[in-house]
């Protein structure tokens, strides 16, 4: 089930073997799963983008405070 979050701060995720690329401030989507979570967000108009990164990788930028998820 997908929860609303707001990003705060440097969160980035790696395409592939490429080079890490940030995920803009502003609101996202989660879908969290036991080892990965799923963030979604619109760039420009209509331009819907997602990503999965590791859990270990979301649990610490909600400790940091960069990912702020709503009803927290």
């Amino acid at each position: 089930m997908s929860q609303k979050a707001t990003i705060r701060g440097e969160v980035s995720f790696r395409v592939g073997d490429g080079v890490l690329l940030p995920i803009p401030d502003g609101p996202v989507s989660i879908d969290v799963a036991d080892d990965s979570v799923t963030l979604g967000w619109e760039e420009g108009q209509g331009n819907a983008i997602s990503t999965a990164i590791t859990r270990d990788e979301y649990d610490r930028y909600v400790k940091e405070g960069k990912i702020r998820v709503q009803g927290s």
